[in-house]
């Protein structure tokens, strides 16, 4: 099985990315957050820092990029080439109604017709390999027959399934007999996303699919960055090892971003999911959630991780409150 590290918008940037790699090292993609191609054709500050080659050299990254305008991809694919890249996943998952409400991401879905336009375009003129991350459609599943016959035109190098609509956004379960359905009607390497949390997660997933040989993680992998190696070498994560993960981050944060309040917004980011892995982390959550100053949040970290356990196998579920 191969594993690729989910995109996740303010959170899964390269300091992240790069803290993940030196300290658990088997993921073999890296997908960025997303890039939203913009009417000047130029990337901003942020997205060159998360893009740069020099920024993520000991990495697979892969960029992504959210748009439904087929010159504004093709453009922004060129520039990615310059920088070295010869993959790009098109964003055609994302359930934000921000972005659906423009018609990308998921919400792109629900125009088959415009859709397939697009597509004809952007590999008609593709100069890198083109992956597409999806979900099965942006109201209904049966979306999903139409939206497969229409992937199962294009040369993509592979197609990421989450298997939910956009209105579920991240509730109920992932539609497995649509992903089944996808799997068995798709002519290219499919790839699993969606709520897998723990390795019984992964171990059921496994036995029900498979010929499936690619698996995105997301929020359970930020939740627990060890989970892979869990999964493929059974070794829990070691609380050491997660606390250097952690001071690393800290410290790499503190070292591009100005002030105790940025630094701080971004770690507490990360906690609300990483706080699950604690066995009784209420109270400590509310401590790091409530932190304003660099001091009151190291006390309450160094608390937590002298105090509190890691819950084995711990999903991202494993508790009622989060930071």
């Amino acid at each position: 099985m191969k594993f690729y590290f989910a995109p996740l918008e303010g959170v899964t940037g390269y300091i992240y990315r790069n803290a993940h790699a030196a300290f658990f090292n088997n993921a073999d993609k890296y997908f960025t957050p997303f890039l939203s191609p913009n009417q000047h054709g130029r990337f901003s500050s942020k997205e060159i820092n998360d893009i740069l080659p020099e920024h993520n050299e000991k990495i697979v990254a892969i960029p992504q990029i959210l748009t439904n305008n087929a010159q504004d991809f093709i453009r922004t694919a060129k520039q990615l080439k310059a920088y070295g890249y010869d993959e790009i996943n098109l964003n055609l998952g994302c359930p934000s109604g921000t972005v659906v409400a423009k018609g990308k991401g998921s919400g792109f879905l629900a125009n088959p017709e415009v859709l397939e336009v697009f597509l004809d375009q952007i590999f008609e003129e593709a100069v890198t390999k083109i992956s597409i991350k999806t979900r099965i459609g942006k109201d209904i599943p049966e979306e999903f027959d139409r939206l497969m016959e229409l992937f199962n035109k294009y040369p993509m190098e592979e197609l990421i399934i989450h298997p939910r609509v956009q209105k579920d956004y991240y509730k109920n379960t992932p539609n497995m007999d649509a992903f089944k359905k996808g799997l068995e009607q798709s002519r290219h390497e499919i790839c699993y996303n969606g709520d897998i949390f723990t390795t019984k997660d992964y171990e059921q997933f496994n036995h029900a699919f498979k010929d499936v040989e690619m698996m995105m993680l997301g929020r359970g992998l930020i939740a627990n960055p060890g989970l892979i190696g869990h999964i493929t070498e059974q070794r829990a994560l070691d609380k050491e090892v997660l606390r250097a993960f952690h001071d690393k981050l800290y410290m790499d944060y503190q070292s591009v971003l100005s002030g105790d309040r940025n630094v701080l917004f971004k770690m507490k980011e990360v906690w609300f999911y990483m706080i699950h892995m604690f066995s009784d982390c209420e109270k400590y959550a509310k401590k790091i959630r409530k932190a304003q100053r660099f001091g009151e949040y190291e006390i309450a970290v160094s608390n937590l991780f002298k105090e509190q356990d890691i819950v084995k196998d711990a999903g991202l579920f494993s508790s009622k409150e989060s930071v």
